[in-house]
């Protein structure tokens, strides 16, 4: 039997595991891109999860953790190993202490916390994913980011289930610990929040939907904002120093503003779009490529570096490239 072989029929043995061979990844990005995996494995089980995690490092094939799939550009070819999916997606609390698995959809977190009462959240509706890959990515929007409100974070790191504080996540902006430790794979997170009159979260949260969902359409295949925003302080000084004030906001300057000075408005390539209305949001404007999509991103990063010297860097990961 081959080591492939041998893998799939260990996988096959585990209680609560989903095991697939040549599932289409595309089903599983925003982008709607993607090739195969040669397995792919999903639960919503954390000891399932575990026990397959442990035998696909075992086995010395390649293999990839990924969530739901809205920061990712996938390769054309898809993924030859294993793909591995946690989907526990529990969602409670006990007073202003909510506990969320990793694979819970962020949005429904905000619209629990919302009707809870639980003030902390709101201004995070409309940001697609999980919850594990907002602490892993520390998302946020409109001067809040969800590393204010982790407290404890617990994932597993090949060897067992471990927990940190908020302070050994070693958040910063639009960063933690796990994107530098990717074989840790978050679990759940504990979140402090300050109770609050629900009516008062639910049109705070609905008046920043409107706006998003005008931005970015639920329908859109993308992965929202593909670079990174610069912290001002952080700009070498002749570039800070040429920015327009009005366009710095909350100590940043959105990556949109030096895209657009480049010309990246209405880029195209096959059906991979630049919007015309938003220079950092690339879509796939009908059957687009992974390919094609690195070649704008690509085209991009050059001109921003021959223009202005920096480095607009990816919020997006890559598989199987």
């Amino acid at each position: 039997m081959s080591a492939m072989g041998d893998l799939i029929a260990r996988l096959s043995g585990i209680e609560q595991l989903r095991v697939t061979r040549d599932e289409p990844l595309s089903r599983h990005a925003r982008f709607g891109i993607g090739g195969p995996a040669d397995v792919f494995v999903q639960t919503r089980c954390d000891e399932a999860f575990a026990a397959a995690l442990r035998l696909s490092a075992d086995s010395g094939l390649p293999f990839v953790v990924i969530g739901g799939g809205s920061n990712l550009i996938i390769a054309d070819a898809g993924f030859r190993g294993v793909v591995l999916q946690l989907a526990a997606n529990r969602i409670e609390h006990q007073g202003a202490v909510v506990t969320a698995q990793g694979g819970a959809v962020l949005q429904d977190l905000v619209d629990y916390c919302n009707a809870a009462g639980l003030r902390g959240l709101e201004t995070m509706t409309g940001i697609p994913g999980w919850v594990g890959a907002a602490v892993y990515g520390n998302a946020g929007a409109y001067g809040r980011s969800i590393a204010e409100s982790v407290a404890k974070v617990r994932f597993l790191n090949g060897a067992g289930v471990r927990e940190f504080s908020h302070a050994e996540c070693r958040f910063h902006y639009r960063e933690s610990i796990f994107k530098r430790q990717k074989a840790w794979i978050i679990s759940s997170c504990e979140l402090h929040l300050t109770p609050a009159d629900p009516s008062e979260l639910r049109e705070v949260s609905g008046k920043i939907l409107k706006i998003r969902n005008e931005k970015y359409p639920p329908d859109m295949k993308c992965a929202g904002s593909i670079f990174k925003n610069f912290l001002y302080a952080e700009l070498p000084a002749a570039v800070g120093e040429a920015v327009p004030r009005g366009v710095v906001r909350e100590g940043k300057v959105p990556s949109a503003y030096f895209l657009e000075q480049v010309g990246a408005k209405g880029m195209r390539v096959g059906d991979i779009q630049v919007a015309s209305y938003h220079a950092n949001l690339i879509y796939n404007d009908g059957h687009g490529t992974s390919a094609d999509v690195v070649r704008v991103i690509r085209e991009l990063k050059s001109r921003v570096r021959e223009r202005f010297g920096i480095d607009v860097e990816e919020e997006v990961q890559y598989v199987g490239w």
